[in-house]
């Protein structure tokens, strides 16, 4: 028995996704006993878990999940991490009623605590100010909303797992997974936390969220003539498109074209279409056993070296890879 396990403390909050709660507290719970326990070795649990909420109230979560907390936040003198979950319902009604809450999470960060936000947990990380001119993450879909609403954070929606200083960002609703693999391994090192993933047999090795995103999130602007060229770039995804002929098309100069294109998207013409032939070829790779020489030519591309290179560099997987992984053909 460890007899002085690190401690990790859960907030807990109505309308959060219960599986990032419970999960975490599983899995940190569990750090030093899963593995032990399948091969007959004495337990030696490495974390203490608790679970706190505003003023020790039950937290009914996204899923109408009713969890009973063993402390209230404000009554939390010491914990090694905090882990903040994911948002499962309206993010800013959970920002709203939080709001007077979140003194406690600045408070337990001066206390020398590690901070850990999931998915759209970051939001009520964000709030807070600890992530302003700081790395972090969130889930894909909602990067647009968290820029907005916080533009000193150097957001960078690519990445799985973020830190800077303490502060840990994860992405999507079950990257808790990798955060408290990541964190186990930081209190724990290596050797507990692969042990841990593979006595709960999770893939620890995911490094971005790119593999699972989609270039439609850049459709959410104002721009009308450039969803126009979105729309063009996805019916001729395969074709050779010059930058000369999308604007002559569109009847725009090539600066005015890039210029618009690069407000509206953040991204220029040609990414965006190296973004669609990857998806394009995502969905080849899921969904049919065509030979990848034959994907990369239906995408657009002769040369399946460089296309090779910009799949991992998109994905943080080869085309092989993916379809190993994601390949739903029987």
């Amino acid at each position: 028995m460890n007899e002085n396990p690190f401690v990790v403390t859960v907030l807990g909050f109505d309308q959060a996704l219960a599986s990032a709660i419970t999960g975490a507290l599983d899995v940190f719970a569990f750090a030093g006993v899963s593995w032990q326990r399948i091969h007959q070795q004495p337990a030696e649990p490495k974390f203490k878990v608790q679970l706190a909420s505003p003023h020790e109230q039950p937290i009914r979560c996204s899923n109408q999940v009713l969890l009973t907390p063993h402390i209230a936040i404000e009554d939390v003198s010491h914990t090694d991490i905090l882990l903040i979950p994911t948002i499962g319902g309206d993010i800013d009604t959970v920002l709203h009623e939080m709001a007077s809450h979140l003194v406690h999470i600045k408070r337990l960060h001066k206390m020398n605590a590690d901070i850990a936000a999931n998915c759209t947990g970051t939001f009520l990380l964000a709030k807070t100010g600890l992530l302003d001119e700081k790395a972090a993450t969130t889930h894909w879909g909602y990067a647009d909303k968290f820029e907005s609403l916080f533009p000193s954070v150097h957001l960078q929606p690519d990445k799985m797992v973020t830190e800077q200083n303490a502060i840990y960002c994860a992405g999507g609703g079950m990257a808790w997974i990798d955060l408290s693999i990541l964190l186990i391994e930081r209190y724990c090192g290596h050797q507990v936390a692969s042990d841990t993933a593979k006595s709960h047999v999770l893939d620890a090795s995911r490094t971005n969220q790119n593999i699972y995103a989609s270039s439609r999130q850049r459709h959410f602007h104002s721009d009308n003539e450039i969803k126009n060229v979105q729309a063009f770039l996805e019916e001729k995804v395969s074709e050779k498109l010059p930058l000369s002929f999308i604007a002559k098309h569109h009847n725009m100069t090539e600066r005015t074209l890039l210029r618009r294109f690069k407000s509206a998207c953040d991204i220029t013409p040609r990414q965006y279409l190296q973004n669609l032939r990857i998806e394009k070829a995502r969905k080849l790779l899921e969904t049919t056993n065509s030979s990848i020489e034959k994907i990369v030519a239906a995408v657009g591309y002769e040369d399946m070296s460089s296309f090779t290179r910009l799949f991992k560099k998109q994905t943080g997987l080869s085309p092989s890879q993916y379809r190993a992984k994601f390949n739903r053909v029987k």
